[in-house]
């Protein structure tokens, strides 16, 4: 199917191009959104006829996301969730949840501007991408941890997953003179199969 573009779509396209989609992805996405019409003479001469203004209201919408981007600079959220001494997460953080965040912090974001290049399921500092417009895109640290003290600690540079072997472990020295009861076991065996035959 045939369309114009009356955005940026990241992967397809600028304002006014034409290009082929296919059909599901321009009826479930491109259309109910306004991104996009159906490359028809009617929608080619309406398109041509706003043209100007929708390429004002895209630099109006650039130049706001620009200044949000500026706001966001080094940005970073923090978010307390319950974790196994591994720091394995029971659950994961999801883009809902980092939206919440962001929100709270003071700045509107929807769940669906934000994309995570793999799910958060363990305690640590992970990476979160926010598209506030269609060509302003930022980074986002999501500090992942199980209390605020762990989220300051990873925060300043401390990797709290690390524990050392030992500590969790108490190894008994080897004794060359122990009885070998596994040697013992196999001899008693290998004695009851000879006396069978």
């Amino acid at each position: 199917m045939k369309i114009i573009l009356l955005e940026r779509v990241a992967k397809l396209g600028n304002i006014g191009d034409v290009v082929n989609v296919k059909p599901g992805f321009a009826r479930n996405y491109l259309f109910p959104q306004a991104k996009a019409l159906r490359a028809n003479d009617a929608n080619m001469a309406k398109f041509e006829a706003d043209k100007a203004e929708l390429i004002a209201l895209n630099a109006e919408l650039k130049t706001s996301a620009d200044t949000t981007a500026t706001e966001m600079a080094n940005f970073s959220v923090t978010a307390i969730r319950a974790a196994s001494e591994s720091g394995q997460l029971y659950g994961s953080v999801s883009t809902r949840d980092i939206a919440t965040l962001i929100s709270d912090a003071g700045i509107a974001v929807k769940r669906t501007q934000i994309s995570l290049s793999a799910p958060i399921k363990t305690v640590g500092l992970s990476t979160a991408t926010v598209t506030l417009h269609p060509e302003v895109k930022i980074d986002v640290t999501v500090n992942v941890a199980r209390s605020e003290d762990e989220a300051e600690r990873q925060a300043a540079g401390e990797d709290i997953t690390v524990e050392t072997f030992e500590d969790e472990y108490e190894f008994e020295a080897f004794d060359e003179d122990s009885d070998d009861i596994l040697g013992d076991i196999v001899e008693t065996s290998n004695e009851d199969t000879k006396s069978d035959e």
